[in-house]
C-alpha cells in the first residue's frame, strides 16, 4: 500500500481511538445474546426436534448434518455480522467523509489522491472486520461451538466476505448525496440477505426458485464457506468456488470504487 494511503488509514485508526471501547463491547454482546438466544434457546427446541425421529423432526436432524443448532448457526452468524459491519461501515462513515465532514475532501487537498482514499478506508474496514470476526469467534468458542482447531479458518472467510459488501457498498454510497439512499439498500437488501442466506436455517428448507436465488448472493458464499470451514466439511472444488466467487465482488467493487471517488472528489 502506497505511503498516501497509510496516511488516510493512520487518520482512520486516529479516530477510531476515541471510540474503540464502546466498540469492543458492542462486538462481544452482539455474538453473546444471538448465540444464546437463537443458538441456545431456540437451538434446544430445534435439536429436541431433532432427536426425535419422527416427521419434522428427523427432517431437520437431516438438513443440520447431524451437528447441534449451535454448531449449525454460528459460523452462519460470523459471516451475517462481517456482512453487517461491513456494510455499516461502508455507508454512513463513507457519507460523513463525502458530504457532512467532507474529511475526505480535505485529504485529496494534499499530494493524497481519491485512490489512495479507497485503499487506505478499505483497509480500515478490513481491519474493523477481522477484529469484530475475531471476537466474534472467540465467543463461539466459548459457548461451545466450535467442532476443531480447524474452525479458525473461517475467521478469514468471514473476513472475505466483509470484504465482498464493503468495497461495493462504498462503490454505492460514494454516489449518494444523502443517506437517504441507504433506506433501501438496508432494508432489501441487508435485511433479506441475513434472513434468507443460510444463516439460521438450510436454504433448501426454501421453495426451488428462492433457493437459486440464494445460492447467487455473496452472502450465502460466505455463510456455506464459513460453515464448510468451521465444521470440517469444507471440499475443494466449491471451497475455490467460493473464495473465487467473493474475491471477484471484492475486486469489482475496489475498482468501481476508484471510479465513483475520483468522479465526487476530482472537480
Amino acid at each position: 500500500m502506497a505511503v498516501p494511503a497509510v496516511r488516510v488509514l493512520e487518520h482512520e485508526l486516529l479516530v477510531y481511538r476515541r471510540v474503540w471501547r464502546g466498540s469492543i463491547f458492542s462486538s462481544f454482546l452482539s455474538p453473546v445474546l444471538y448465540l444464546a438466544a437463537m443458538g441456545l434457546g431456540l437451538g434446544s427446541l430445534v435439536d429436541a426436534g431433532s432427536g426425535s425421529g419422527a416427521g419434522a423432526g428427523s427432517a431437520s436432524g437431516a438438513a443440520l448434518a447431524g451437528v447441534s443448532y449451535l454448531a449449525f448457526l454460528a459460523p452462519g452468524l460470523l459471516a451475517a455480522t462481517a456482512m453487517q459491519t461491513a456494510a455499516g461501515e461502508s455507508t454512513f462513515p463513507i457519507m460523513a467523509g463525502l458530504v457532512w465532514v467532507k474529511s475526505f475532501h480535505g485529504m485529496t487537498a494534499t499530494p493524497i489522491q481519491p485512490a489512495d482514499v479507497v485503499l487506505g478506508k478499505l483497509t480500515y474496514i478490513g481491519l474493523r472486520l477481522l477484529l469484530v470476526v475475531g471476537v466474534f469467534f472467540v465467543v463461539t468458542v466459548l459457548f461451545g461451538a466450535v467442532a476443531g482447531p480447524g474452525a479458525v479458518l473461517a475467521v478469514p472467510a468471514a473476513l472475505l466476505t466483509g470484504l465482498a459488501f464493503a468495497a461495493p457498498i462504498a462503490a454505492y454510497s460514494a454516489t449518494q448525496r444523502d443517506a437517504n439512499g441507504f433506506n433501501a439498500l438496508f432494508r432489501f437488501g441487508v435485511i433479506p440477505l441475513f434472513l434468507f442466506s443460510g444463516t439460521f436455517f438450510p436454504i433448501e428448507q426454501l421453495p426451488d426458485i428462492l433457493q437459486a436465488v440464494a445460492r447467487i448472493t455473496p452472502l450465502w458464499h460466505g455463510v456455506d464457506l464459513c460453515r464448510s470451514l468451521a465444521l470440517g466439511t469444507a471440499e475443494p472444488v466449491p471451497t475455490a468456488i467460493h473464495v473465487v466467487y467473493l474475491g471477484t465482488m471484492t475486486a469489482v467493487g475496489v475498482a468501481a470504487a476508484l471510479v465513483t471517488f475520483r468522479r465526487r472528489l476530482v472537480r
